[in-house]
């Protein structure tokens, strides 16, 4: 709404978005609910210069490229992160879990190929992006366990070190004084949204934090794609927004593979011994 019917800046939003995620989060440490860890600022830095080139290299994407392609490059991002996980981090994923990344990519092929068109400059920042959104979300994971701390802690550092870098990059890409910054869009009913769309970016920044240190960044991009097919069809059970043949093929072929990963991820997990009663 805030970019559709308000022209709001995307990058200026989300540099407010994390503002406000440090507050919220501020907020969260004094009424008691963690306890805020000292850390390196550099030991930070890393992560939160990786979600800035995440933000700016996926705008480019969108602006650059059909929205068909944009989602189809994205969907690069698991196969990129097992392939980090794998030559980076030793990290191994067993034959049947990288099987369920074949039916989850056709799917996404199925609900995108109708609007797939390549360019030279878009392909490249749609590279680049899922390059630099694959490092941040490894990061993410590898961060809270390298630094012994927890998903609140960490973004606690992140959130405003993020919102800095990105409010350079709004000085250079969308100054707020220009005829589509910030001041030209500040009205009192955008304000409103600014905020309540601040409250869910807290809980989403915190949820993705959370899923991936307490699961992993391939995990959290099956919740992308199970989120991303819900999306679609609650669009057709609520507002009636038209559905193909191909699309409800790509959703069938998504959920499958979700629902597979799922599965065989949970026969991997260790099996708790049962607890036997004490002998009297």
């Amino acid at each position: 709404w805030l970019y559709t019917h308000h022209h709001f800046p995307n990058i200026t939003l989300t540099a407010l978005h994390f503002i406000m995620t440090f507050l919220g989060l501020v907020v969260c440490a004094t009424a008691g609910l963690f306890k805020r860890k000292k850390l390196r600022i550099m030991s930070v830095v890393p992560l939160a210069t990786s979600f800035c080139g995440f933000v700016v290299f996926t705008n480019l994407s969108l602006e650059n490229n059909t929205v068909g392609t944009y989602q189809l490059i994205k969907a690069m991002t698991t196969p990129c992160i097992v392939i980090i996980h794998r030559y980076f981090y030793q990290k191994r994923y067993s034959l049947p879990v990288l099987l369920t990344l074949v039916p989850i990519t056709f799917g996404v092929i199925c609900n995108s190929y109708y609007d797939v068109r390549f360019n030279a400059l878009g392909t490249t920042y749609a590279t680049i992006g899922v390059l630099v959104t694959s490092v941040y979300q490894v990061w993410v994971g590898t961060k809270q366990t390298e630094l012994e701390v927890s998903s609140m802690q960490l973004l606690l550092y992140q959130a405003p070190i993020s919102a800095c870098m990105l409010s350079v990059v709004v000085l250079c890409i969308e100054p707020p004084w220009s005829s589509t910054g910030l001041f030209s869009v500040l009205t009192p009913n955008a304000v409103v949204l600014v905020i309540l769309s601040g409250v869910v970016a807290f809980s989403v920044n915190l949820s993705i934090f959370w899923i991936i240190g307490t699961t992993s960044p391939v995990t959290y991009n099956m919740v992308g794609h199970m989120k991303f097919c819900i999306t679609v069809l609650a669009g057709y059970i609520v507002f009636s927004d038209p559905i193909s043949l191909n699309q409800v093929l790509g959703m069938a072929l998504t959920f499958a593979g979700v629902l597979a990963y799922t599965h065989f991820k949970r026969q991997e997990q260790p099996v708790e011994p049962k607890k036997t009663a004490s002998s009297v």
